[in-house]
């Protein structure tokens, strides 16, 4: 089987704009409140729970991945695209970095702390989203956290809208039908919350934030692993 033309574009597009993008977006997480609030919880619901080893997924630069470990995390990222992980290992040169595609992630079962994404799954078709969510479950620990964030709708009657992304296709999603998705998956919901769209000052959707858990009885392997592993995108910034 030949790559999906999405995962293609998208790798192509954030190659295409890398060096751009780390010196645009580098500071990202001064000016969103909400990330650095939701980023400070799930880093403190890791450390009381068990391995601080966490995964950020859809890396980019790194500037994120850099940020978790000022929160006192074991973090390594990985993402799509080969320009963004040569910047990010250029950067932060004691963090590990690795090319890595989201629904099949190069890592033993059951062995993190905790797996963040921002907007890594919006260049995801939505009939994909199961895969993508069964993977994170194979790769986290019981009682481990999971950390989504994503452009949003709080409609309930689609799972995704897509719209033009500055790099590639996306879709914006519905928080209410990932957060099924995910309990489908195996996680149970601790938290969510979604931004008003006068927030988004570049397209005024919503934003949406889901904090989740593999639970801490689920103890017998992980969620049924996808072995079609059809390659999501593993995206670098939302608000590009």
């Amino acid at each position: 089987m030949g790559e999906p033309g999405h995962v293609r574009d998208t790798r192509d597009g954030y190659d295409s704009v890398a060096t751009e993008y780390a010196e645009r977006f580098s500071d990202s997480l001064r000016d969103h409140p909400f990330d650095r609030a939701m980023l400070a919880v799930f880093a403190e619901l890791v450390r009381a729970s068990g391995p601080l080893r966490v995964l950020d997924i859809g890396c980019g630069p790194g500037y994120v991945t850099d940020h978790l470990r000022t929160l006192g995390l074991q973090s390594q990222g990985i993402d799509l695209s080969p320009e963004m992980i040569a910047l990010a290992r250029r950067a932060y040169p004691d963090l590990r970095f690795e090319l890595g595609d989201m629904t099949a992630i190069d890592l033993p079962n059951a062995g993190l702390g905790g797996v963040f994404s921002r907007s890594s799954i919006i260049h995801t078709p939505p009939e994909q989203l199961p895969a993508v969510f069964a993977e994170f479950h194979r790769v986290l620990a019981p009682g481990a956290h999971l950390l989504l964030t994503f452009q949003a709708s709080d409609d309930t009657s689609q799972v995704a809208w897509p719209f033009d992304h500055a790099v590639a296709l996306a879709y914006r999603l519905s928080v209410g039908r990932v957060a099924d998705l995910l309990r489908e998956a195996g996680f149970q919901e601790m938290a969510r919350q979604i931004t008003a769209p006068e927030q988004d000052k570049v397209r005024g959707f919503h934003y949406g934030y889901l904090l989740a858990r593999r639970s801490a009885d689920d103890a017998n392997g992980a969620a049924p692993r996808n072995d079609h592993r059809l390659g999501s995108h593993i995206s670098s910034e939302r608000r590009a």
